[in-house]
């Protein structure tokens, strides 16, 4: 039985998000692929007519700058190699997306991001707003991550989270990652015959994160399907589906609409806004493993104690984000930490009247307060 959301009709998703990998736009010379790119512009413009909104997450710099510059190892050798190809790639990339979107009547707007940019919660308000004013002018954004500026400590370091997250700032109803796979299987299809697709994931537990294979099949790229399931857990939770679909073929998105092979992560109830953003986060500083009743207290909204907490990891300050895992040894939770990494780790499994003596004052009675923690 084929799901209503097959396809992500315009009738039921009025915000879509595309993600468009390194190996499905530049070929292994270095060169876009035109013919297949204008058969997706097609796609575009034909959701667009429907009334679907578009927002377009394009890979493609450094592959295109490498090419140009002579850079060795597709430019990824160092990353001065991968800063500078991206800088000059940047330029064709955005000149090709313009242009391919104005020959259809359509208006381009390009938008570089680092990691940082989403995870500081005024410079992601910032890109929210400027996403939805260029939706409000029927215009197209092209969101790349800036990779020219980006170390190694602020980046992303694939698309697919990227474009989860730029769905999130967005208030999209739906993410497409494009991939060299029609979906998430058993078992990596390229290896083992008899791995089955999954087209439907209402949710994402440990059985499903062991499916991943965490490499990109064209060295191209830099995501694989742990990429792609993280994506997944920021999509859903922030209340968008999120598809994974073959872009090999041409004129993807119709191909999908019309009975093409994919797999469906179905959303979560949305969360409110600042705990979307906060379950999103991809920069964590530290970890608290709790016990099963802490757990189950979260569970029912209550804030974190540090009677519940088994032990501390990590080196994080008063504010930082930190993971809360469960017993079983999976994020349950993600929230803003109360004590520094020092002073949680002493009060680790205390009482709060205990915590006084320990400490000789109580500044906070709990470790995470409920309102700076969210569910993942």
């Amino acid at each position: 039985m084929t799901s209503p959301l097959s396809g992500f009709p315009p009738s039921q998703i009025r915000r879509l998000v595309i993600k468009i990998g390194s190996a499905l736009l530049v070929d292994p010379a270095g060169e876009v692929r035109e013919a297949w790119l204008r058969t997706l512009v097609e796609d575009i413009v034909a959701r667009k007519a429907a009334g679907q909104q578009i927002i377009i997450v394009s890979s493609g710099a450094i592959a295109l700058g490498a090419r140009r510059l002579k850079l060795p190892k597709g430019g990824r050798g160092s990353l001065e190699d991968a800063q500078a190809a991206a800088a000059t790639g940047q330029i064709a990339l955005s000149q090709c997306w313009a242009r391919l979107l104005q020959d259809k009547g359509m208006t381009a707007a390009q938008i570089l991001v680092t990691l940082d940019d989403l995870e500081h919660r005024r410079r992601y308000l910032n890109a929210s707003a400027t996403l939805e004013r260029l939706m409000a002018l029927d215009v197209v954004p092209v969101v790349n991550e800036n990779d020219s500026v980006a170390t190694a400590e602020i980046r992303f370091g694939d698309n697919d989270r990227l474009a989860a997250r730029i769905g999130q700032a967005a208030r999209a109803d739906a993410v497409v990652l494009l991939s060299d796979v029609d979906g998430l299987y058993t078992a990596n299809p390229h290896v083992d015959a008899s791995a089955m697709l999954i087209q439907t994931i209402e949710r994402i537990d440990a059985r499903i994160a062991g499916m991943a294979d965490g490499g990109s099949a064209s060295g191209m790229g830099s995501g694989g399907m742990t990429s792609k399931i993280e994506a997944a857990r920021i999509a859903t939770g922030a209340g968008a589906h999120l598809a994974i679909i073959s872009g090999k073929v041409d004129s993807p998105l119709s191909h999908w609409s019309n009975g093409g092979r994919g797999s469906i992560f179905l959303a979560a109830p949305a969360k409110r806004a600042r705990k979307g953003w906060l379950a999103g986060r991809l920069m964590v500083r530290g970890r608290i493993i709790i016990d099963s009743g802490a757990e189950k207290a979260l569970g029912r909204g209550n804030s974190l104690l540090p009677a519940g907490v088994a032990r501390v990891e990590g080196a994080f300050a008063r504010g930082d984000v930190v993971d809360i895992i469960g017993p079983e040894g999976q994020v349950i939770a993600r929230g803003l930490s109360e004590y520094d990494s020092e002073e949680a780790a002493r009060i680790a499994g205390k009482r709060s009247e205990d915590i006084a003596a320990l400490l000789g004052h109580l500044p906070r009675s709990v470790l995470v307060h409920r309102d700076h923690l969210a569910m993942v």
